[in-house]
């Protein structure tokens, strides 16, 4: 079968679900070819410990790529450090980890991989290591060389931007300029014609403080910095609203007429998104020069190898990332 895209699954930190929702997803039927990176062995391990019937096979690039089975996993062997013990975090294998990311990043970047969907990782084990690492969407952006990126979570019903990331809240502030909020929505609205499809985005923009600064009673970040950012972009054709007070910006009427929210910190707008979709909604990382998307949720120790985890949200991000790929080929 012609044109059939490759998927890589990145199974996520060892002692989390990351493997078990990876095997959980090869269960059923896929259009595409999906391949995990990962320790084959783990993953063998941990199907048997979820009573899962599986079969693990080597992964093969050169193959031509055939539609995947359910009840099979390909598999690009990465192997683990150190034993894993389901639940229980280790910083000996922090840099495996970050290894099957890496293999993810090269085979996207050679076109050996179509697009890469990420499992969730801990980010205090990797720091606890010694490796610096705030998150996946900052460390993708690195190794593609991608000066500034975008982070998204999208449900059926809802997409959500940020213009800040994974900072503490003290510093948000400082790192809203009119420089990157202009790129963040040049990205947005290029990603969201491109990538998706919309040949006319609509993007709500919240404000940063409450009630989107009440005039500058409140803070003038609205002021000096939002407002003229968006009459700029307006002018050049873009088709922005706000600032919005955050706190009445998703209500029926804009989330009928807008396609995307812009949010200026983190738990601004993804609490909302959370709540509307969570396990269902994914990540998807815009800006890049691969096509990468990720599950909504943390690693749930607590839940490794316990067959509680749900694998919802990892198949919302492989079926979207198909519908992704099949966009840009058009």
């Amino acid at each position: 079968m012609p044109n059939i895209p490759t998927i890589a699954i990145t199974t996520g930190e060892p002692a989390g679900i990351g493997p078990d929702i990876t095997l959980m997803a090869a269960q059923q039927k896929w259009d595409t070819r999906l391949v995990a990176i990962g320790d084959a062995d783990l993953l063998r391990e941990r199907a048997d410990l979820l009573n899962l019937k599986i079969t693990i096979e080597h992964y093969e690039p050169e193959q031509t790529a055939s539609i995947h089975k359910p009840g099979h996993l390909k598999v690009l062997h990465t192997p683990i450090a150190e034993p894993i013990i389901p639940g229980q975090l280790n910083p000996g294998n922090a840099r495996y980890v970050l290894n099957t990311l890496d293999i993810a990043i090269a085979g996207c970047l050679d076109g050996s991989l179509s697009a890469m969907v990420t499992a969730p990782v801990q980010k205090s084990v990797i720091n606890e290591a010694g490796i610096p690492f705030s998150g996946h969407t900052e460390y993708l952006a690195e190794k593609t060389g991608t000066a500034h990126v975008v982070m998204m979570l999208a449900s059926d019903t809802l997409r959500v931007a940020l213009a800040t990331t994974h900072l503490p809240l003290a510093a948000v502030p400082a790192a809203i300029t009119r420089e990157s909020l202009e790129r963040t929505l040049r990205i947005l609205d290029g990603d969201l014609r491109n990538k998706f499809g919309i040949p006319s985005p609509c993007i709500a923009v919240l404000g940063l403080n409450p009630h989107a600064g009440e005039g500058g009673h409140l803070g003038r970040e609205e002021i000096d910095v939002i407002t003229p950012v968006l009459e700029a972009l307006r002018a050049g054709g873009m088709d922005l609203i706000g600032p919005l007070p955050a706190d009445t910006a998703f209500n029926p009427a804009m989330l009928g007429c807008c396609d995307a929210f812009l949010a200026m910190y983190h738990d601004q707008g993804l609490p909302v998104l959370k709540y509307a979709g969570f396990g269902h909604s994914i990540n998807i990382t815009l800006g890049l020069p691969v096509t990468r998307t990720s599950v909504d949720h943390g690693t749930a120790l607590q839940l490794a190898a316990t067959g509680e985890a749900s694998a919802d949200s990892l198949k919302q991000a492989i079926s979207n990332t198909h519908a992704l790929l099949r966009i840009s080929t058009q």
